[in-house]
């Protein structure tokens, strides 16, 4: 693995980077990420044991596109990664996190406990879950570049590069837009996801986790957090405010504003741990390309030569 020179940034990714047994290599070899993992399936409560057979199993009950599964594993093995850099030695100076990854984010830098952020993941996967179905399509194309040919309630769910947006959107308004995008020659690709995160489809949704979180203790980031909602740093009293983190779900997603905001600040080693969602993205960044920043992506072997180090 490359020595870390400089201040290190993690990045943590949210839907469409699930897939089966993420991360599940670490469970019960790496101390800190077990440890956490486990206080997040007992912080679930009865479905933790649910989670968790799930999340190892080879044929699981429950498939990880489920947003049930998808949404509350996600955090939990971003937060686990956090847990287990740390442990090894590795502090991030700043954290980002795409859509469920901000969350775990919040919860790294203490905004709320894991406990509470069990809870929320819970509650925002059972909300979600009954909104209208539909889904998220990856474009090969720049928001102005879709912005005439988008309408309703299907837009842009999130901008991750200067050329690479997602679409969200119910059905079947979704599959029209789709062909509709084809026959302009754009390239699309499905997102692994059966909502329309994102989406103002999923206002209800964050209506309900703005009420829970309003029985959740608030603090403001003790670890800077780059928002993909504003593409800014998360201040204090926005920390503090529920329908901040509430309202992310129904919002677009600027991870390319907010990683364009970071490295302009600063030199930083862009880390992102188990999951490739967000590394080839910030490569594409001049930043990265000139040389100043950097990105790491690890595998989980990476954490048994750090701890052997």
């Amino acid at each position: 693995m490359r020595e870390i020179r400089q201040r290190v940034a993690l990045l943590l990714p949210g839907q469409g980077a699930q897939f089966p047994r993420m991360a599940a290599d670490l469970y019960g070899t790496q101390p800190a990420f077990t440890s956490a993992m486990e206080e997040f399936f007992d912080a679930c409560g009865a479905r933790g044991a649910e989670l968790r057979d799930d999340w190892l199993a080879d044929a699981p009950r429950v498939p990880i596109d489920d947003v049930t599964r998808a949404q509350p594993l996600l955090f939990a093995v971003d937060y686990a990664i956090g847990r287990a850099l740390a442990d090894c030695g590795v502090w991030p100076h700043a954290l980002l996190g795409h859509s469920a990854g901000e969350l775990a984010a919040a919860a790294l830098a203490g905004v709320f406990s894991l406990a509470d952020g069990a809870e929320l993941m819970c509650r925002r996967a059972d909300a979600a879950r009954l909104m209208p179905p539909g889904g998220m399509l990856a474009v090969a194309a720049s928001p102005d570049d879709l912005a005439p040919h988008l309408g309703g309630d299907v837009v842009i769910g999130a901008w991750n590069a200067p050329r690479q947006c997602i679409v969200s959107g119910p059905e079947p308004e979704l599959t029209a837009a789709e062909e509709t995008l084809r026959g302009k020659g754009l390239m699309c690709r499905r997102v692994r996801a059966l909502q329309p995160f994102h989406s103002p489809v999923l206002l209800p949704a964050a209506e309900a986790l703005r009420r829970c979180l309003e029985n959740i203790r608030l603090r403001p980031p003790a670890i800077p957090v780059r928002s993909c909602r504003t593409g800014r740093w998360v201040t204090a009293e926005e920390a503090v405010t529920p329908s901040f983190w509430a309202m992310q779900l129904a919002e677009p997603v600027l991870f390319w504003p907010a990683l364009d905001g970071l490295l302009t600040e600063g030199q930083y080693t862009l880390v992102e741990a188990c999951l490739t969602q967000l590394a080839p993205l910030a490569r594409r960044h001049h930043a990265v390309g000139e040389g100043g920043s950097d990105v790491i992506a690890l595998g989980p072997d990476a954490f048994t030569m750090m701890a052997s180090t």
